[in-house]
């Protein structure tokens, strides 16, 4: 079995967090085989969400060769709400450059009306879902609100982190970003071409503080 490189690994870990399928020796040690089976099986499941009218979504039913970027956000937070006028201005610059954008509401005690109401109060023109269960939390690895993943046309993770550094830290914003981290990862997304920094930290509000 040639070895695992980081592509593979990753999917292996976003299979154990939705499917449970990886087993282990009687030794502790990991079952390769299970390895193997997990890491075919990532990209083929669904990943589901729940639409504002209560229907189930499958985020990989996006066209093909589309890239996908989704925003995990919540309707109070202030870190998130400073980010929606960024993020309107990329859904307009690249949702016509084949590029699907969703804003995933992590909180399981925010109902559809207000988020219907967030989207209104902050013009997003994007659509909004809804992940109660945190399945595609789980399957990212995600922490915080807003938290950026831009999937590329093969269902891989391109890029992930934060928006841009408009924050220093949780409480110390700059007047202006002096990166936009996501922008210019979309840009290298769309022209095939590998994200500099394809992780950065995201500031914001813990998604681990929600709880249903």
């Amino acid at each position: 079995m040639p070895p695992l490189d980081r592509r593979h690994v990753r999917g292996i870990v976003a299979a154990i967090l939705l499917t449970g399928m990886l087993g282990c020796t009687k030794d502790g040690s990991v079952d390769t085989s299970a390895l193997a089976n997990s890491a075919a099986a990532t990209k083929n499941q669904p990943v589901r969400l729940i639409d504002l009218d209560g229907n189930s979504f499958d985020l990989w039913q996006w066209e093909a060769k589309r890239i996908c970027v989704v925003i995990f956000t919540r309707t109070d937070c202030p870190v998130s709400n400073r980010a929606a006028p960024e993020i309107s201005r990329l859904y307009e610059i690249y949702h016509p450059r084949g590029v699907d954008f969703y804003l995933v509401y992590v909180d399981p005690r925010e109902q559809p009306d207000d988020i219907r109401h967030h989207l209104h109060e902050f013009a997003y023109a994007c659509p909004a879902l809804r992940d109660p269960q945190h399945t595609l939390v789980a399957y990212c690895h995600a922490t915080t609100t807003p938290e950026a993943v831009v999937f590329d046309k093969d269902r891989e993770i391109a890029y992930q982190g934060r928006v841009n550094d408009l924050y220093v830290e949780l409480g110390t914003p700059r007047a202006q970003p002096t990166t936009n981290d996501l922008a210019d990862a979309i840009e290298s997304t769309v022209l095939g071409q590998p994200v500099a920094t394809p992780r950065t930290r995201a500031i914001g509000c813990s998604i681990a503080d929600l709880k249903d």
